[in-house]
């Protein structure tokens, strides 16, 4: 899971603990993990939402602004399915079960 530059050190400080993306079909499963930094998010739920599940309240939690500043940012390549990601960020990359998907 790649994040904009101003959400990593967010992310990586667990400030942002969600995030929502517009894709054709998920691109990360429950249980992975995706480096970040020195070490690695693990993706604890995804779930498909709307477009109006997705509040100034959520966008916040996501990291942005608000909403506009929120979508322009989630959509990635022609997707239209709307998914709500959370996850936990480790510091510590030994702590890893399994490789890193990418």
């Amino acid at each position: 899971m790649v994040f904009t530059r101003r959400l990593r050190e967010p992310v990586m400080r667990g400030e942002v603990t969600c995030s929502v993306r517009i894709w054709q079909s998920p691109h990360v499963k429950v249980g992975g993990h995706y480096r970040l930094g020195d070490g690695f998010i693990e993706v604890t739920s995804v779930r498909r939402i709307t477009l109006a599940d997705i509040t100034p309240e959520l966008a916040r939690r996501s990291g942005f602004a608000g909403v506009v500043d929120l979508l322009k940012v989630a959509k990635h390549g022609p997707g239209e399915n709307v998914y709500l990601i959370d996850f936990e960020y480790h510091a510590d990359s030994s702590r890893t079960r399994r490789p890193i998907a990418r």
